[in-house]
């Protein structure tokens, strides 16, 4: 099974979960920014953790044989053949079908699973793309993207639930874990922090949120570099947060007032340029809830 990449798209790239337990070494965990989106797409073709294509709008593909493909996440304008189709679910796709990503309409990001996952070589135990790494890159007009394994196409469709598909708009409450470096925020700079709004700027990228809005000022300017956990809020000298992700430096000298959830980080990375964000506290036994919640749903 396999496609040719006809139009490579924005920002087209192949991912998994990530790699782990190498920060030590400098190496970021990557893998796919919207992990909800990329989970759902794996469970409806009956798999785990296989690579797939992380799409970013205009991505064209044609198929060059028989398979099954699954479409989750943003709303991106699926089609194939030049028919617009639902997503979430998946789809019998036959030789010869061009499967297209044509317009942005809700959401940044959506996955294209394939049964059996793509033939990707692992790097330290993951496939995922980590362009400043030089680890992968991004898909280009050309690229034969081929499934690891051959398996036979099933025409059996599998829908995700209506309750179960997030609904993508242009704000978002992020749920925070204050940090031990909380201590660095007065309580008159943590209450503006809490009361705030922010935007999500266009320096934005699968390294971290940049937002820009009320300024909040550390009573400390730098710290010793430490690692640095997925969803960390970090704060510079210019007091705008910065929402800490998947492809992340592995350590960093800027305070964090804390840690956003990973469930709303996922959510985070479908905002468009320009959307609303603003913070709410979270105890530790909340947000454990939420996370074993979150994953024992999928």
């Amino acid at each position: 099974m396999s496609f040719r990449v006809k139009n490579a798209g924005i920002f087209s790239t192949i991912q998994d979960r990530g790699r782990y337990g190498l920060m030590h070494q400098g190496i970021t965990p990557s893998g796919a920014m919207d992990e909800y989106a990329y989970l759902w797409g794996q469970k409806l073709l009956g798999q785990k953790n296989l690579s797939a294509i992380e799409v970013m709008v205009g991505l064209k593909l044609e198929a060059l044989e028989r398979m099954q493909v699954a479409i989750t996440g943003a709303d991106l304008g699926f089609k194939i053949n030049g028919i617009s189709l639902a997503i979430w679910q998946t789809y019998p796709i036959k030789k010869g079908d061009i499967v297209s990503f044509e317009k942005q309409i809700a959401g940044q990001r959506a996955y294209l699973a394939v049964k059996g996952g793509f033939r990707v070589a692992q790097i330290h135990g993951s496939c995922s793309t980590t362009i400043k790494e030089k680890i992968g890159a991004k898909l280009k007009y050309g690229d034969i993207l081929q499934s690891r394994n051959r398996v036979r196409a099933n025409s059996s469709i599998w829908r995700v639930k209506k309750g179960y598909i997030p609904h993508y708009s242009n704000r978002l409450t992020l749920r925070i874990l204050l940090g031990y470096q909380e201590s660095y925020f007065g309580a008159e700079v943590k209450e503006k922090f809490f009361s705030s709004e922010y935007e999500v700027t266009l320096q934005s990228d699968r390294m971290g949120f940049k937002l820009k809005g009320e300024p909040i000022t550390p009573s400390k300017g730098g710290i010793i570099s430490e690692g640095i956990a997925f969803g960390s809020v970090q704060v510079p000298a210019n007091g705008q947060p910065i929402v800490l992700l998947k492809e992340r430096q592995t350590i960093g000298g800027y305070p964090k007032i804390g840690t956003v959830l990973p469930v709303d980080c996922f959510a985070l990375a479908q905002l468009p340029i320009g959307s609303k964000v603003c913070f709410e506290p979270i105890s530790i036994d909340e947000g454990e809830s939420v996370m074993h919640n979150f994953y024992f749903n999928l």
